[in-house]
């Protein structure tokens, strides 16, 4: 007979932790509705000790999230117990997700207490979640490499203590699979009261194995899989939720497993999270990677067209891909264009699809033919900013290998116009000088600059990526145009708009 997986998201978490990968109340929010809209059984929505802002964003989400469980992650302290309650009790399904270190390594040296004091304090902190919530899970932090007979007593003890959910996460990413599932096995056998609690596994990828390693765990009795979108979390990252779930409905038979996920909608989750953070996915990323359905083999692309389960064992429709060919021209009609963002996914307001409507006109005047990949750009990049927002109005740049480059900005605020010029060790950096000048933006510093071309050819649409600093805080701008000058410009307009909201 099949079980049912339950899927434990912590991109928002765990994900969220990950170095230059931090969003702000609004992404979250933004990102908190489309895992509801994808199905996720669980959002791990922060840590709310850690900040104000991880407690303000958790207690955001709590309010507005109807049909997921919204959980808080805490150590095994009664202030951060009660910090998370604090921040999910509004929500329709709270959870108190509380833990503490159970192996040699962490518990002599990180802190710096004896098995006992661990077990004592355990058992105590999920009492003491209890009284709060009827949901509390409990993860016994580096379980991989805590003594297996230790493992099963504290397990066995925060069940008894009103534990629903016991979590074995595999903190450093050190185990295999065949250890993975051994280490699940054995508490299955020797905790007698484990049936009382769902067993969850939260693995991470710093040996390239989370996503075998929570397959592993499900295959010996585990029902809850923590992940991430996209795998983001610290270091190498935690197992990815795509991977997992994909892995799960294409080899339903043989893990006898199913998700509640529904699948259409993990395309258009991962390029949300992607964008949101200003990462651009590696080309051949498992499932979401923009080869992940490509062939450019002659022998591939011959099998495919005689029978496609010949070189996919997924279809692209499964993830929300569309595999429709249907091209959009300087010709097509609005009405056309509107039709085409609903079959691929976007759901837009007139307003928005008067704007990207308008964006994609003006690029059918610059390139012969528009591909979805350019209108899936145009969508990505959103909107503009509010009243109060810097916009461009026009650009000049002068550059040569024997003079100095020059850059004159005109930019738009609040109907009054500016202009000024600057120079720079290129036609890019003049550019950022000069906004410099316009704008009265915090003192920062670019910290990154990257660009790619949403498709082939010489007329390819650029995309370039900026991230500014302004002290411990990274604003990431977007920008979007045939000319890589003026894209950069848009990024970085973007980057400083974020930056002084």
């Amino acid at each position: 007979m099949e079980r049912r997986v339950y899927i434990f998201d912590t991109t928002l978490r765990d994900g969220e932790q990950s170095p230059g990968c931090s969003m702000n109340l609004e992404e979250k929010m933004e990102v908190a509705r489309q895992l509801e809209r994808m199905k996720v059984d669980v959002i791990e929505a922060g840590f709310a000790i850690s900040s104000k802002g991880d407690f303000d964003s958790i207690e955001a989400i709590a309010k507005t999230i109807k049909n997921c469980t919204i959980a808080s992650l805490s150590r095994a302290l009664e202030k951060d117990i009660d910090a998370a309650y604090e921040a999910v009790k509004y929500a329709e399904s709270p959870l108190i997700h509380t833990f503490i270190a159970t192996s040699p390594v962490h518990m002599e040296y990180k802190l710096r207490m004896k098995p006992e004091q661990v077990l004592e304090q355990a058992e105590r902190m999920v009492a003491y979640a209890k009284h709060y919530c009827p949901a509390v899970e409990f993860s016994a932090e580096d379980a991989t490499r805590s003594d297996p007979a230790f493992l099963a007593q504290v397990v066995r003890r925060v069940i008894a203590a009103g534990a629903t959910v016991v979590n074995i996460p595999d903190t450093v990413g050190y185990d295999t699979p065949e250890e993975m599932y051994a280490l699940i096995d054995y508490l299955m056998k020797n905790v007698e009261n484990i049936d009382k609690a769902r067993i969850s596994v939260h693995c991470h990828n710093d040996l390239g194995m989370a996503v075998a390693n929570s397959l592993a765990g499900v295959r010996a009795g585990a029902s809850q899989i923590e992940c991430s979108v996209n795998g983001l979390g610290e270091r190498a990252g935690n197992a990815a939720l795509e991977e997992v779930v994909m892995a799960i409905l294409t080899r339903r038979q043989s893990i006898g497993c199913y998700t509640g996920i529904d699948t259409t909608r993990i395309s258009k989750t991962s390029r949300l999270i992607y964008n949101t953070i200003g990462v651009i996915p590696p080309l051949n990323k498992p499932i979401v990677g923009k080869n992940a359905f490509a062939h450019e083999s002659g022998i591939h692309q011959h099998g495919v067209a005689a029978e496609r389960s010949t070189y996919e064992i997924m279809s692209p429709e499964s993830i929300g891909l569309a595999k429709n060919t249907m091209v959009l021209g300087k010709h097509s009609g609005r009405h056309a264009f509107v039709d085409q963002l609903k079959e691929w996914g976007h759901d837009v307001t007139p307003e928005e699809a008067d704007i990207y409507f308008a964006k994609f006109k003006d690029l059918c005047d610059k390139k012969k033919e528009v591909s979805r990949l350019d209108v899936e750009a145009i969508v990505s990049s959103g909107t503009p900013m509010n009243h109060g927002s810097y916009k461009l109005n026009r650009f000049d740049v002068h550059a040569g290998n024997f003079s100095t480059a020059t850059c004159v900005v005109r930019l738009e605020r609040n109907d009054e116009i500016t202009e000024d010029v600057a120079l720079g060790d290129g036609p890019i950096d003049a550019a950022f000088n000069a906004i410099n000048k316009l704008t009265c933006a915090p003192e920062h510093s670019l910290e990154d600059y990257a660009i790619h071309s949403v498709t082939e050819g010489r007329d390819a649409l650029g995309e370039v990526v900026v991230k500014l600093r302004m002290g411990d805080r990274i604003y990431t701008g977007k920008g979007l145009s045939t000319d890589i000058i003026e894209a950069s410009i848009l990024a970085y307009i973007a980057g400083i708009n974020k930056m002084m909201r």
